[in-house]
């Protein structure tokens, strides 16, 4: 008996038409199931990346009667070849390489789109999540802004630098150097201005600093190559902001034409919300209620930006996780579940770079003096078991928020941190009671407890 037919005596057959493709830079390994190969004819083929070789591959496995396609995901080497298959109507299973980690015995390229083949043969494989492609578009627009303000960011620190070594303080008196005051002084110094009074009244009438303090730290060393490092890191910064400018111009224009989520819309109320520095220039909020049919922005530390942040890696189908545990468990914000004979080893936190979660781990740490349930519940945890896990809880809190949000078309409304308080006290004096009722006890309250 040969072991195919002994692998299938033992699994049931799910995908009998699969193919399997190792993914490399240069070339990519396809295999087929040999029973849809002629008599001498190899089911393992080898094509180079190039667009007419991917062209081939979609050929090939259409002429062997392939329906569905397992793709390992290695590094971006997979995007054009997933591109190119799902136009050509396959049905294509994107697998996590760290899923076949633990494979032992099968390290060549020929041997893993084989065993890949085999897996996916079987149903044993599980297609990691890609949103639809106009949530895959919002979300590439989304990355590149997020990469632009990391770029600007190193820039403003070589500014910095520049300032620190010339002696000029103006990190020490303003709060933000690339703010109306500081941008307004920092050129007029690249313009030749030195007297630091006259440098002084460019101060904007909301600075906490005296034109005297300001005027103090701008007394420096004015050499010339660290003016020439600081005009150069000033004009980097700038370009990096017209560049976010045109980023926000294409995500607003393609925020417009995604298909509303509701056909009849109520208009949002207005909020107030103070203004982060690297939120859009355009209206994020309405264009992000108009597409997923919820005003995310009410729950507590979820602002426009992080909505949208959150929503482009998600995607606006919140059913492709069953539960609110699957969904939680996806993003890493759950206790792990690392046991062996029935003993727990290790309930740790998957460590993880999901960028939905890290936005939402940014969210939480803003609600830490904040009066909502929100930020009194990180205050507790964070009392009882530190910050980084307050962090992780209340960012759980989010997910589940959001998601039933997305699930239900509730509207969120915040009780606030006293009627929180309220409510875990009763919890707490419910539970107090319940074990001292086991216990053979009944408990009384004083004229100043519960």
């Amino acid at each position: 008996m040969s072991k195919k037919t002994a692998a299938s005596a033992v699994f049931n057959v799910i995908h009998p038409h699969a193919a399997g493709i190792d993914v490399g830079n240069s070339k990519h390994y396809v295999a087929v199931s040999p029973d849809s190969c002629a008599e001498g004819e190899s089911c393992v083929r080898h094509f180079d990346t190039f667009t007419c070789d991917l062209l081939q591959i979609a050929d090939w496995l259409a002429a062997h009667h392939v329906t569905t396609v397992a793709l390992e995901s290695t590094g971006i080497y997979w995007i054009p070849l997933f591109e190119v298959l799902e136009s050509r109507g396959f049905e294509v299973c994107l697998v996590d390489t760290r899923r076949l980690k633990s494979v032992p015995g099968r390290k060549s390229d020929v041997k893993d789109c084989q065993w890949l083949q085999q897996l996916h043969t079987f149903g044993l494989l599980h297609s990691a999540f890609r949103p639809n492609e106009e949530i895959c578009v919002l979300r590439t627009y989304l990355r590149q802004r997020e990469m632009l303000i990391a770029n600007a960011g190193q820039h403003i620190q070589h500014m910095q630098k520049a300032l620190q070594q010339m002696n000029i303080k103006l990190s020490n008196v303003l709060s933000d150097i690339t703010g109306t005051s500081g941008m307004l002084i920092i050129q007029a110094i690249l313009d030749g201005e030195r007297n630091p009074v006259k440098l002084a009244k460019h101060r904007d009438r909301r600075c906490k600093n005296s034109e005297e303090t300001i005027a103090k730290s701008l007394v420096g060393n004015w050499r010339a190559d660290h003016l020439f490092e600081l005009r150069q890191a000033v004009e980097l910064v700038r370009f990096y902001q017209q560049k976010m400018a045109d980023c926000d111009r294409e995500i607003e224009t393609w925020l417009q034409t995604i298909t509303p989520k509701q056909v009849e819309q109520s208009p949002l109320p207005p909020k107030k919300a103070k203004k982060n520095p690297h939120s859009p220039d355009f209206d994020a909020r309405s264009l992000l209620y108009r597409a997923i049919g919820v005003d995310l922005t009410l729950i507590p530390g979820i602002e426009a930006n992080t909505a949208m942040k959150v929503i482009g890696e998600i995607g606006r189908d919140i059913n492709r996780w069953p539960t609110v545990k699957h969904f939680a468990s996806w993003l890493c914000l759950c206790p792990g579940n690392k046991t062996s004979g029935g003993r727990v080893l290790n309930s740790r936190t998957r460590s993880s770079n999901n960028r939905a979660a890290t936005a939402l781990r940014l969210a939480a740490q803003s609600l830490e003096r904040t009066k909502t349930a929100l930020g009194a519940f990180f205050r507790r945890i964070k009392i009882r078991k530190g910050a980084p896990k307050a962090v992780t809880a209340t960012a759980h809190k989010l997910a589940q928020l959001i998601y039933f949000m997305l699930k239900k078309g509730e509207t969120y409304v915040d009780i606030g941190q006293d009627a929180y308080e309220q409510r875990y006290q009763a919890r707490v004096v419910e539970s107090v009671r319940r074990r001292a009722a086991q216990l053979g006890y009944y408990l009384v309250p004083t004229s100043a407890g519960v």
